[in-house]
């Protein structure tokens, strides 16, 4: 427990050394009020976009990070009592734009476009995001945790805003016009923090606003300019927002041989403004027929597959639940509500009676989560109701890093069967406390945290504790971290696949930049992982030699070296299909070779190659994952994602060739009628699925969806299951 603690110190010695002190920020965005309205088209005829002061000279953050970029680009913004209103000039070589698709929320890589990060309590820790490209489509998000990673963007978030965009001769334009309403800002400030980025895909350039480094990622709130408002944006109310939706469908379990299952579905979602900062989001029978489903994945190793959360209610603010601990030692994981497993291992869901969600700022350093669902029971499979309460707080400390709490409790409401009351618990609590680390540059990241479980049948070692530092400069990064998970920590309500074992994972990378040729950067990197487990030993240890070349084209290629060793506890089986399992008791030590290549996502054509080769356990494994896509411009796109691996391990065990492939067609025939399908063959899972999904969005967030789901058994291609779903959902502000 001390090497926590010990590492806690590090974590925090750095912070001392480096800390607050910003570098100089060029002048910020003057603001001023206007009493004329504009006119969203993206064409900035109204002279009051001119009345304040613009953001320009933008910094090359690609494939250069040392000077201006060239190609200028020019933002300007005004407000009234309603709106803000944000305009953009970027300037470019021809009207040759890459526009992939006309679905909203696209991704800002292999396209044009420009995106503006605001963060109204200059936190540098949470930010609203919104987005244009040149054929006027949008995009909003949101970031938290200061935009470490790609996992703090949240582009499920959506809200209503206007926005439109021009081609002109030499540049294209935008205009958007935000609600004060969509977003939850303090009163009485005239300075709110802002950044903004943008891809221009003739040039080959990224460039941000505020400089960036490019070891940093684009999206950091690290590096954040200021809005200078004239007078503080005026609170006026935000309306309560109303989103009932009606369902109607039919399914069959044609493997169990039931008939026909008709139903029928209404519920609400409801968003009540209690503060500027602070939302009430309620739900009432909701229903989530509508998500896309899950990609699959070939799991080759002994533990649990995380597969993100999708479903809309848990998405905004969820960095105040779901980022306590670490990936392998989370307390709260939302996908766990409304899921169960039964005794086979087979999981299933259950309805959900209602969800309620105070989240968002009390004040410029307090933020609060609190969050109360209830689950049906299902009497089939003997799973009483449950009720979740998850209660978080987090306090700002220094320039950017924060303290958190979080307190879990699942509670069953009724009484468990006497032959599943092994299965499911009564109840089950973890309560955390977390410290996370971000420098003012972001240079130095890290975090530490304990965390404790209760259950009924409580047992020693019931806690999961860790920390970890990383530092990043633009010749090389390093890592470390360390992490316990006791053998009696519980949490029913998170993500943890494993536990009983201690881990220490240093990292280490460098990073060269040569002044001319193809290649923009490249460099070596050492990964490693040790894992002991308590009263064994060393049980697992893995060692990955790279070297990554990045192109001045947007493509890369690595290659790895690997030497992994694995000591099973119990029998095993790799190829996850009821072979003959591996013995357990024993230890395995491999080495294999890796590749990877990524094309040029600006091209029409895209690939990703990832080769696999070498020893595997008692064996031999020969993999390859492979990534196509083809760009429809501006109508959508087709991709194709194939992973195979051959396995070959001694008589008795098994030899097995592993096939998932993944055709994906995604069409947007408008900025509003959408049409995606999905196709997957499983050879692992035994199982094709077909997933058909048609959108039309009426309104603003408002949608009508038609879903078709198709499930076969690859090994004699017979039904499953098979679904027809038709969801509507309506936005309205009362």
């Amino acid at each position: 427990m001390w090497n926590g603690w010990l590492l806690l110190g590090c974590c925090l010695l750095p912070f001392y050394i480096y800390t607050q002190t910003e570098a100089a920020a060029s002048q910020g965005i003057l603001l001023k009020k206007i009493d004329q309205p504009i006119r969203i088209d993206g064409l900035l005829e109204e002279a009051s976009w001119f009345t304040g002061r613009p953001a320009t000279d933008f910094w090359e953050n690609f494939p250069s990070d040392t000077t201006r970029c060239p190609q200028k680009t020019e933002v300007y913004m005004a407000y009234d009592d309603n709106f803000l209103y944000i305009a953009a000039k970027c300037f470019a070589e021809s009207n040759d734009y890459i526009v992939p698709s006309l679905r909203r929320d696209y991704r800002a890589g292999g396209s044009d476009n420009i995106t503006f990060l605001i963060d109204p309590f200059q936190d540098r820790t949470n930010a609203f995001v919104f987005g244009m490209n040149p054929y006027g489509v949008m995009r909003e998000a949101l970031i938290s945790n200061g935009g470490r990673s790609t996992d703090d963007w949240l582009d499920e978030w959506d809200n209503k805003w206007k926005g439109a965009a021009a081609i002109q001769d030499g540049f294209w334009s935008c205009e958007v016009a935000i609600p004060f309403s969509s977003i939850r800002f303090p009163e009485g400030k005239t300075r709110w923090n802002f950044n903004t980025y943008r891809f221009d895909t003739q040039s080959n350039t990224r460039s941000t606003w505020q400089y960036i480094p490019q070891n940093q990622i684009i999206m950091s709130l690290g590096y954040m300019g200021e809005m200078e408002w004239e007078t503080p944006p005026t609170y006026t109310g935000m309306p309560v927002s109303v989103i009932p939706y009606i369902t109607g469908g039919v399914e069959k379990n044609h493997e169990d041989g039931l008939p026909e299952a008709y139903r029928f579905n209404v519920g609400l979602d409801a968003k009540i403004p209690v503060t500027t900062g602070l939302n009430l989001d309620l739900t009432a029978n909701p229903d989530f027929s509508q998500v896309e489903v899950d990609r699959q994945v070939v799991n080759l190793t002994r533990f649990e597959i995380f597969l993100p959360e999708r479903r809309q209610f848990f998405l905004e603010n969820s960095d105040l639940f779901s980022t306590f601990g670490s990936e392998t030692a989370n307390p709260f994981f939302s996908r766990r509500i409304g899921i169960a497993t039964d005794e086979n291992d087979e999981v299933f869901s259950t309805p959900i009676y209602y969800g309620a969600r105070l989240s968002g700022k009390l004040d410029n350093n307090w933020r609060l989560g609190l969050l109360n669902m209830s689950t049906a029971n299902d009497f089939e499979n003997g799973l009483p109701a449950y009720n979740y309460t998850v209660a978080a707080l987090q306090r700002k400390v220094f320039a950017r890093s924060n303290a958190g709490f979080i307190m879990v409790n699942k509670q069953a409401l009724e009484k468990i069967g006497a032959d599943t009351i092994g299965l499911y618990s009564t109840y089950n609590r973890v309560v955390g406390l977390d410290y996370n680390l971000a420098s003012s540059d972001n240079k130095w990241i890290g975090k530490t945290w304990m965390h404790r479980s209760f259950s009924p049948d409580a047992t020693d070692n019931a806690t999961s504790q860790g920390a970890n530092i990383s530092y990043r400069e633009r010749r090389y990064a390093f890592a470390l971290g360390q992490q316990y998970v006791g053998e009696g920590f519980n949490a029913e309500t998170g993500f943890v696949p494993r536990t009983n074992f201690w881990r220490l994972s240093p990292d280490f990378e460098w990073f060269f930049y040569p002044k001319k040729g193809k290649i923009n950067r490249h460099g070596p990197g050492i990964n490693t992982d040790f894992i002991w487990t308590p009263g064994l030993g060393s049980s697992d240890r893995t060692l990955r030699l790279s070297w990554r070349f990045n192109f001045t084209d947007n493509g890369f290629l690595r290659f790895s070296a690997v030497d992994e060793y694995i000591y099973l506890l119990d029998a095993f089986d790799p190829t996850g299909t009821d072979a003959t399992p591996l013995p357990g008791q024993q230890g395995y030590h491999y080495r294999f070779l890796s590749a990877e290549y990524s094309s040029d996502n600006r091209q029409r054509f895209t690939f990703f190659v990832e080769p696999t080769i070498g020893q595997f356990f008692n064996g031999m494994r020969y993999g390859a994952f492979t990534s196509l896509g083809y760009r429809l411009q501006p109508y959508g796109l087709i991709a194709l994602n194939i992973n195979y691996n051959y396995i070959d391990l001694p008589d008795p065990f098994a030899t097995k060739g592993l096939f998932l492939i993944g055709p994906r067609i995604d069409l947007t025939f408008t900025k509003s009628l959408f049409l995606t399908t999905f196709l997957q063959y499983n050879e692992q899972a035994e199982n094709f699925n077909l997933n058909m999904r048609m959108q039309w969005r009426f309104a603003p967030v408002s949608d009508f969806f038609l879903v078709f789901t198709d499930n076969y058994n690859t090994l004699d291609w017979q039904v499953r299951n098979r679904a027809v779903v038709a969801k509507l959902t309506y936005w309205l502000n009362l």
